[in-house]
């Protein structure tokens, strides 16, 4: 199960639209994988004397930019979902969520 999350600035994104869109992709391993890079780090935190952190969750950080050309919010909704899904994550093991932001 893959989860994701929107974000709309305000009520900006209403019917058609003609601006490129500022898409903000963030991608996690399933909380039941484990995550060898994330223990990696922890151990080098504590290492250096931060004694305070507890996990560390490594993941991926995607920007890009997409262009509305007169879509509706549904359907780039569909092509992000869509790249995510298909390319930049593999959802055997990671979730994704995303923000759409104007510029």
């Amino acid at each position: 199960m893959k989860k994701v999350k929107k974000r709309f600035n305000n009520n900006w994104f209403k019917g058609k639209i003609n601006f490129m869109h500022k898409v903000n992709v963030y991608i996690t391993l399933k909380k039941e994988i484990l995550d060898a890079q994330g223990l990696v780090i922890k151990k080098a935190i504590k290492q250096i004397g931060f004694e305070n952190v507890g996990e560390v969750r490594f993941g991926k950080f995607i920007q890009m930019e997409i262009d509305g050309n007169g879509k509706t919010e549904s359907e780039i909704n569909k092509e992000i979902e869509y790249l995510s899904d298909k390319l930049l994550a593999n959802p055997n093991i990671e979730n994704y969520r995303y923000e759409i932001e104007r510029d």
